[in-house]
């Protein structure tokens, strides 16, 4: 698969869903891709720590307005991840194959003590990320200004945007009252 797509899917969903995504975190092993396409977006602020719980709990109270991670999900990084979040922040994640049922749904537990909405969305690999949020909806609120006015997309463009969170009916009815939105 083309390794663009995952890229742009995983940090175009989160800034083009926040009002004002001028602070971005992304915690990643190997962030150039990503950092790469959260510099699209001149005027945001961006930085760049490795997949190290320590390195999360470092960081100020309320500075980000997106955080995209790819360290493995699980209770201790979610709190983190709330403190270090604005108050309408954004957060995606990824994580295991939707067809882990009981993993995914322990996952999905344990965020929704901090966002309102979660959501499974396609990343262009055949794989899903979670689309977390404490205040906006990544279908009905995508900001169509920021989402146009990219250039040199391969991928990514406002139709994807909201097509990526279409879901089959057996994961609806699989993760029905799980899955936030």
């Amino acid at each position: 698969m083309r390794d663009f797509i995952y890229a742009e899917m995983m940090v175009h969903v989160p800034i083009c869903t926040s009002k004002e995504a001028k602070n971005i975190l992304i915690i990643s092993d190997n962030a150039d891709k990503l950092s790469a396409e959260a510099a699209r977006h001149f005027e945001s602020n961006l930085k760049v720590i490795p997949c190290n719980l320590n390195e999360v709990s470092s960081l100020a109270d309320g500075s980000y307005d997106v955080v995209i991670s790819e360290m493995p999900s699980e209770g201790a990084l979610f709190s983190q991840i709330n403190r270090v979040l604005k108050v309408d922040g954004q957060f995606v994640t990824t994580h295991p194959s939707l067809d882990d049922v009981d993993r995914n749904k322990n996952i999905m537990v344990a965020l929704a003590n901090y966002f309102k909405i979660i959501m499974p969305y396609n990343i262009g690999n055949g794989k899903t990320a979670l689309f977390c949020s404490k205040e906006y909806h990544p279908t009905a609120d995508i900001n169509l200004q920021r989402a146009d006015m990219i250039d040199g997309l391969s991928y990514y463009n406002c139709d994807i945007h909201p097509a990526a969170f279409a879901m089959g009916n057996y994961i609806r009815k699989e993760y029905l009252g799980i899955i936030k939105n």
